[in-house]
């Protein structure tokens, strides 16, 4: 065989906040490219995954809907064993919940610093812990896939917690990618550029925003949660066992110039 695989027939995949959006896409993905998948919420937003489930379900694969508050280490914990008990094991972790809370850097709270800082790189940091400890137990390897930004390399305006919790997440990636390369464990990360998703759509709304961001895109056009999909795919599969430590962005061309 010349190509390597990118199917993922018969592993075992975690993708979180995938109710909607970017995580949603990626978690049919992953199922349509052969993995089960076990699929987070926060405990609010638990009924907004049923209707990716279903699809996953249609596809002949498991799918194990959990709830999960980051950065609650009992609420990692729960979901780990869900969906290890739900699964038999993890094969690949993709660490998409995330929130962003826009503010001008005077006008930052301290309230909204720390949750973006929580939920984007606390959380991520310490479920990746827990999934790679269960994945250094069962003596197979795996893949840890981040779900970074192009905030995670260059700066934009009123993001300052949400950029530096990205260059966190694109960092983080290579520390783990060392240490955890040992276990066969592939850490990497992926960099999106703005992505039209119903969270997003009020900026692309706004005219100004959407021209600006539009400018920056040497493409010329929005990001769409499909663009994404490959990237993790690619990241999973055996065709990339050779990378880790590494950024794939996704953005256009935005850190071309």
């Amino acid at each position: 065989m010349v190509l390597p695989s990118m199917r993922l027939d018969g592993l075992r995949a975690v993708v979180t906040g995938a109710g909607s959006g970017i995580g949603e896409a990626i978690a049919e993905a992953l199922a349509e490219a052969g993995a089960d998948v076990a699929l987070s919420e926060v405990p609010e937003r638990l009924a907004a995954l049923d209707g990716v489930c279903h699809r996953i379900e249609a596809l002949g694969r498991v799918a194990v809907p959990l709830s999960l508050r980051l950065p609650d280490m009992d609420s990692i914990d729960a979901f780990v064993r869900g969906a290890v008990d739900g699964l038999g094991g993890i094969d690949i972790l993709v660490n998409n919940a995330g929130v962003n809370k826009p503010a001008a850097a005077l006008e930052l709270t301290e309230a909204d610093w720390d949750l973006v800082q929580d939920v984007n790189l606390k959380g991520l940091f310490f479920l990746s812990q827990r999934v790679a400890r269960q994945m250094k137990a069962d003596g197979g390897g795996g893949r840890v896939i981040n779900v970074a930004s192009i905030n995670g390399v260059v700066g934009y305006y009123k993001r300052a917690a949400y950029c530096s919790s990205k260059a966190g997440v694109v960092n983080l990636t290579r520390v783990l990618a060392l240490e955890w390369a040992q276990y066969g464990i592939n850490v990497n990360a992926i960099g999106p550029t703005f992505i039209l998703t119903p969270l997003t759509q009020s900026t692309f709304d706004d005219p100004d925003m959407r021209s600006d961001l539009l400018g920056r895109i040497p493409l010329g056009r929005v990001g769409q949660p499909e663009d994404v999909v490959g990237a993790v795919v690619f990241l999973a599969s055996p065709a990339a066992a050779m990378v880790t430590g590494h950024t794939l962005m996704v953005d256009g061309g935005w850190t071309a110039i």
